[in-house]
């Protein structure tokens, strides 16, 4: 299940996943940093407190596999944060964006707790120390919320490879703005203007179970946690097929 901040109390133990920096690297993963901007949300007095540690190898973007964490999330996942490192000597005190891609409560003794990629961790050092600050462990660090954007890029939709004509699933990529999908909804080519409520799944995979054969071209409307709302009409064409991705032409306001 994705983290959406605004409804987390922080009081609650979460370990989140992360996956990418949003700097000029370039690593094997589907995401690309140059589609990336971000914008504060928060003043720059506006930092919380958090432990952080890492894992994968320790240039890399995090797993490869699994469902907590899986790579196809790294595109677009609910929303981003800037983090910074401060309690170590080999902390630069510069800031880190990095994208969240699930929760996991329960899993430390910590009210927040974020599980980077060791590209992500390394991103906290001083130039040429990332090893040393990877020795560490555990990290105590600093984070804000910072909104999304992907100039001249609109919302995509890969479709999950399990999918079949009853059953539709969707990793939604390239969100703009809040970053957080509150609601995803289905319509079908069906006459009708029925809008079918779909599940989170996990991370920024969103599914349908319809229990009959689902009459595309398929359209689907995507509600952020601001209010605002944007419907992909048919984006999903006659004929998908699982494993495809589908762009269409809406994205949120920035």
């Amino acid at each position: 299940m994705a983290l959406f901040l605004q409804h987390n109390s922080l009081s609650i133990t979460t370990l989140v996943t992360l996956f990418s920096i949003l700097l000029n690297l370039n690593h094997s993963c589907c995401f690309n940093p140059k589609l990336f901007n971000v914008s504060k949300l928060q003043s720059d007095s506006d930092w919380s407190p958090a432990g952080a540690t890492w894992y994968g190898p320790a240039d890399g973007a995090g797993t490869d596999g699994g469902a907590c964490g899986y790579l196809d999330t790294v595109e677009n996942p609910p929303f981003s944060k800037l983090v910074k490192c401060t309690g170590n000597s080999a902390c630069s005190g510069n800031q880190a964006t990095v994208i969240i891609t699930d929760e996991c409560p329960g899993c430390t003794s910590e009210s927040v707790h974020f599980d980077m990629s060791g590209t992500a961790f390394g991103a906290m050092a001083i130039s040429g120390h990332e090893g040393q600050l990877r020795n560490a462990g555990v990290l105590q660090i600093q984070y804000k919320r910072v909104n999304c954007s992907y100039p001249g890029v609109t919302i995509t939709f890969h479709v999950d490879s399990g999918s079949d004509p009853y059953y539709f699933g969707t990793l939604i990529e390239f969100e703009d703005g809040a970053g957080d999908l509150m609601e995803v909804h289905l319509k079908q080519n069906d006459d009708s203007d029925s809008w079918l409520s779909m599940q989170e799944s996990w991370g920024a995979v969103w599914k349908l179970n319809s229990g009959s054969t689902l009459q595309a071209p398929l359209s689907i409307r995507l509600t952020a946690s601001n209010g605002q709302s944007v419907v992909a009409n048919n984006v999903i064409p006659t004929g998908w097929q699982p494993g495809q991705t589908y762009r269409s032409v809406v994205n949120f306001e920035v």
